[in-house]
C-alpha cells in the first residue's frame, strides 16, 4: 500500500465518490425527458426509472457497511467505483425498460455504497480538529455532481440520443474515483484492528503533517477502542449505541421529511408553476446549481468553526421560515410577477440554509458518532434510513402536489423543519473538536455505563 500521496489528494479522491453520488441521482430529472418519449413509457414505468437508484442505493448501504468493518474501507471504494462504471455503461447502452431499470439499481448500489463508506473513511482519516471540514467535502462533492448533472443535461438535450450521454457520463469519474483508490491509504482505524500498527501509524503521521504527539495520542486511543470485539445488530441497538443512533436516524429522516430533494429534484416544475418558462426554469436549475455548490463551499470552511448543533438548529430555522414564506406568496400572489420573483428568492434561501447545515452537517455527525466497533454498520444503518427516507418522499412528492397544492404542501415541509430543531435540540450532543473516541466515551457516560449523567 502506498500512502506517501499528498493528504489534500487522499480528502479529495476519498470525497469523489460524493461526487458520482450527486451526478447519478440528479442527472435523471433531465433524462427522463427523452427516455420516456423514446420507450414510450407509462407513468409507472417513468416512476420506476426514477427511483430505481434509491432502492439500490438502500440494498448497497445495507450491504457495504458491515462488509467494510470486515475487508476495509479503501477495496470497498475501489469495489464501488468498478459498480459505478457497470451501472453507468449499461444505462447508457440498455435496449429496453427492463434493462434500464436492472442498470439503474446496479447503479444505486454504488450510490447507496458511497453514502455509507465516504463520511465513515474521511472522518476516520482526519484530525479532529479538520474532520467536520473533511468529512463536509463528500457533501460539496455531492452538490458538485448534482450541478454536474444539470450542466450534462442542458448540453446534450439538442440530441436523440442524449439521455444515453447523460447517463453515460457517469463512467468517467467513476474511473477517476477506481484509479484514485488505487493509491488511497486504509483507514488508520481498521489498519489497527487488523494489526497492522506500522502501516496504521505511518498513515496517521501523514494525516496529522508529522506531529508526532497528536499522532501517538491518537494510536493509544485507537488501539484502546480496537480491542473492543466488532459488533453487530445486537450491539447497534444495545444501550451503549442508543444515543448515537438516535440522533444518526433522527437525523437522516428529518434532511429528507423536509423536503430537500423535492426542492432540488423539482425546481424547474416549481419555477414553471409560478409563471416561468421552461427554458428559463432550465436554466434557473443550473444557476440554483452553482449557488448550491458556492454555500456548501462555506459551510465547508466554517464547519470546525461553528457547533454542529448550532449549524442544525439556525439551518432549521432559515429553512422553515423560507418555506413558510414562498408557501404564502405562492397561495396569495395569483401568479403576479412579484409573487414569483419572492417564490424564487425564498426558494433560494431555503437551498443556501440547507446546502450549508443539513446538507453536509447529517453525513459529518453519522460518521462521527457511532463506536469504532460497529462504526461501519452504523453508518450503513443510517444510510439506509436516509434513502428509504428519500425514495417515500421522492415517491410521494407527484401525488401530494397534486392533492395539496405547491403551496400547501410546502407549509406542511416547513412545520417538520421545526420539529427538527426540536429534535437536534433535545437529542443530539456536540461532536465538533472531539476525537472519534472521546465522542466513544461520551456513549458510555450516556448510557450511564460509568454512573453519572452526561451534563
Amino acid at each position: 500500500m502506498n500512502v506517501k500521496i499528498n493528504s489534500a489528494m487522499v480528502y479529495v479522491f476519498g470525497a469523489l465518490g460524493g461526487l458520482l453520488f450527486g451526478y447519478d441521482t440528479g442527472v435523471i430529472s433531465g433524462a427522463i425527458l427523452f427516455i420516456q418519449k423514446q420507450m414510450s413509457l407509462d407513468s409507472w414505468q417513468q416512476g420506476w426509472v426514477v427511483s430505481a437508484v434509491l432502492v439500490g442505493a438502500v440494498l448497497g448501504a445495507a450491504i457495504i457497511g458491515p462488509m467494510s468493518d470486515r475487508y476495509g474501507r479503501r477495496k470497498l471504494i475501489l469495489l464501488s467505483a468498478v459498480i459505478f462504471f457497470i451501472g453507468a455503461i449499461g444505462s447508457a447502452f440498455s435496449t429496453g425498460f427492463s434493462t434500464l431499470i436492472i442498470s439503474r439499481i446496479i447503479l444505486g448500489m454504488a450510490v447507496g455504497s458511497a453514502s455509507a463508506l465516504i463520511p465513515t473513511y474521511l472522518a476516520e482519516l482526519s484530525p479532529a480538529e479538520k474532520r467536520g471540514s473533511m468529512s463536509s467535502l463528500f457533501q460539496l462533492m455531492v452538490m458538485s455532481g448534482i450541478l454536474l448533472a444539470y450542466i450534462t443535461n442542458y448540453s446534450f438535450s439538442g440530441l436523440y440520443t442524449g439521455w444515453r450521454w447523460m447517463l453515460g457520463f457517469a463512467a468517467i469519474p467513476s474511473a477517476i474515483l477506481f484509479l484514485g483508490a488505487l493509491v488511497l491509504p486504509e483507514s488508520p482505524r481498521y489498519l489497527v484492528k487488523d494489526g497492522k500498527l506500522d502501516k496504521a501509524k505511518e498513515v496517521l503521521d501523514q494525516m496529522n503533517e508529522h506531529n508526532q504527539k497528536a499522532v501517538d495520542d491518537e494510536l493509544v486511543e485507537i488501539k484502546k477502542q480496537a480491542e473492543i470485539k466488532s459488533g453487530g445488530l445486537s450491539e447497534l441497538f444495545s444501550k451503549f449505541v442508543h444515543p448515537a443512533l438516535v440522533i444518526a436516524v433522527g437525523l437522516a429522516i428529518f434532511q429528507q421529511v423536509m423536503g430537500c430533494n423535492t426542492v432540488l429534484y423539482y425546481a424547474p416544475t416549481i419555477f414553471t408553476a409560478v409563471g416561468f418558462g421552461v427554458q428559463a426554469a432550465l436554466l434557473a436549475h443550473i444557476g440554483i446549481g452553482i449557488f448550491n455548490v458556492i454555500v456548501t463551499a462555506v459551510a465547508v470552511a466554517i464547519m470546525d468553526k461553528i457547533d454542529r448543533k448550532k449549524m442544525l438548529i439556525y439551518g432549521g430555522l432559515g429553512m422553515g421560515v423560507s418555506l413558510l414564506i414562498m408557501s404564502f406568496s405562492m397561495k396569495l400572489s395569483n401568479g403576479s410577477f412579484i409573487g414569483s420573483i419572492i417564490c424564487v428568492i425564498a426558494l433560494t434561501v431555503y437551498i443556501a440554509f440547507f446546502s450549508a447545515t443539513w446538507g453536509p452537517v447529517m453525513w459529518v455527525m453519522i460518521g462521527e458518532v457511532f463506536p469504532l466497533n460497529i462504526r461501519g454498520l452504523g453508518n450503513s444503518f443510517g444510510s439506509v434510513v436516509n434513502w428509504a427516507s428519500n425514495a417515500v418522499v421522492s415517491l410521494t412528492f407527484p401525488t401530494l402536489l397534486s392533492f395539496f397544492g405547491t403551496g400547501n404542501l410546502f407549509i406542511g415541509y416547513g412545520v417538520i423543519c421545526f420539529a427538527a430543531i426540536w429534535f437536534v435540540h433535545y437529542k443530539v450532543f456536540e461532536t465538533r473538536n472531539r476525537s472519534l473516541e472521546e465522542i466513544e466515551t461520551t456513549l458510555r457516560v450516556r448510557a450511564g455505563e460509568q454512573g453519572k449523567k452526561v451534563s
